[in-house]
């Protein structure tokens, strides 16, 4: 086995840590800051008391008109903003989609063009410079974006990446402490998606050593704590257990990679508005009980983190499977259908042409989904079936 790990330069967790944000920026020698935030998290007295730190040593600009799911012209918005202000560093504040676009604004501020052509599918560029210092600050525990190199933003039916290495955060500091307001929703959505990752990349067939200690250690963290934040967004213990376990999960994911969850999940974001996270955890008992065959052994450890019922010397079907994750997202409020969406039936055979074009995320499934599988799922997601979907060769 061989493989390659890349981290941000300077990586740090704990309570409180944004106390330090000063200094990093110091460090990089900036003296004209952009915060990439939202309109609601801007309000908030614990971000106002980080922005109003930073404004007695440096200027800074806020940026906060981010929608939820980026689309191309929000991400055009940011980055021709960036251009313009002249800025030598940029602080990426919030969820998944505004690190993101933190990235972005960072990275393509530097380089001729739109952003449309840098994106994976269709762009005809290269990015090819690094732009300027970013600084990612996470505030829910859920995307990731803080260690990854890689950007989604919502298109017409569908999502795309932009992705390089140069897109790595030159800083990312997790702090337990800005999740605390995060409303039960959201901490359960989010939440399902970090597991999602984790989950992912350890089956993922580009995993490794690392990936999977780290994939194991943050499933075993965010399953031990999701509940109790649902439940009661001040438990300290549970908030930090959290937010620990979705940093882990995205350095194990940055590597190893997530598969056929997210592949089906950009459409139901594009077509359908249904947020990231709550798009990867209502079809994540569906996917992975679809491919649970494929790799026995490694499901029996997932399995028994979730549930120590399940004994690793036992055997298991893939109903078995999607039972005891259909479980779990339902003590966190995840409805068990697509229906929920206002999803037709109709619409299956759209959705499973659009996943198929997520081959940059299928290729990585232990099982390979053809549009057959994709399909089944899709179907059976829809429905809310209590058995796991049959391998199938039909689409009407």
């Amino acid at each position: 086995m061989t493989y390659e790990l890349k981290f941000p330069a300077v990586s740090k967790f704990g309570w409180s840590i944004t106390d330090s944000l000063h200094q990093e920026v110091d460090a990089l020698k900036a003296s004209k800051v952009l915060i990439i935030t939202d309109e609601i998290l801007k309000e908030l007295h614990v971000i106002k008391e980080i922005i109003q730190h930073l404004e007695k040593q440096f200027e800074v600009k806020i940026y906060s008109d981010v929608e939820a799911e980026p689309s191309l012209a929000c991400a055009q918005s940011i980055v021709d903003y960036t251009k313009e202000q002249r800025v030598d560093c940029v602080i990426g504040l919030g969820g998944g989609s505004i690190l993101d676009i933190a990235k972005i604004a960072a990275v393509l501020s530097a380089h001729e063009g739109e952003v449309k052509d840098y994106l994976n599918i269709s762009g005809e560029r290269s990015i090819k410079h690094k732009g300027l210092p970013k600084i990612l600050i996470p505030t829910t525990s859920g995307t990731g974006s803080e260690v990854t190199n890689i950007s989604v933003l919502s298109l017409d039916g569908t999502k795309d990446v932009i992705v390089h290495e140069h897109m790595l955060a030159d800083v990312a500091l997790v702090d337990p402490a800005l999740t605390m307001s995060v409303p039960p929703a959201i901490t359960g959505a989010t939440g399902a998606d970090a597991i999602t990752h984790a989950i992912e990349a350890y089956l993922s067939n580009q995993a490794n050593t690392v990936t999977d200690a780290l994939a194991l250690k943050a499933i075993e963290l965010i399953h031990g704590s999701l509940e109790a934040a649902v439940i009661n967004g001040n438990d300290r213990e549970a908030r930090a257990a959290l937010s620990e376990g979705s940093f882990l999960a995205g350095m194990a994911f940055f590597h190893a990679g997530v598969a056929g969850v997210h592949a089906l999940a950009y459409p139901l974001g594009s077509k359908f508005q249904v947020a990231h996270g709550e798009s990867n955890a209502v079809l994540l008992p569906y996917v992975i009980s679809y491919i649970s065959g494929s790799c026995p052994e490694k499901m029996k450890k997932v399995a028994s983190l979730i549930d120590p019922y399940f004994a690793e010397e036992k055997q298991y079907s893939s109903s078995d499977y999607l039972s005891l994750l259909k479980q779990f997202t339902g003590r966190i409020h995840i409805p068990a259908s697509l229906k929920h969406y206002g999803i037709k039936l109709e619409d299956l055979k759209g959705l499973t042409e659009n996943a198929m074009e997520q081959q940059r995320l299928l290729q990585r499934s232990p099982y390979p989904l053809a549009k057959e599988d994709i399909y089944s799922i899709y179907k059976s997601a829809w429905e809310g079936a209590e058995k796991a979907a049959p391998k199938t060769s039909y689409i009407p």
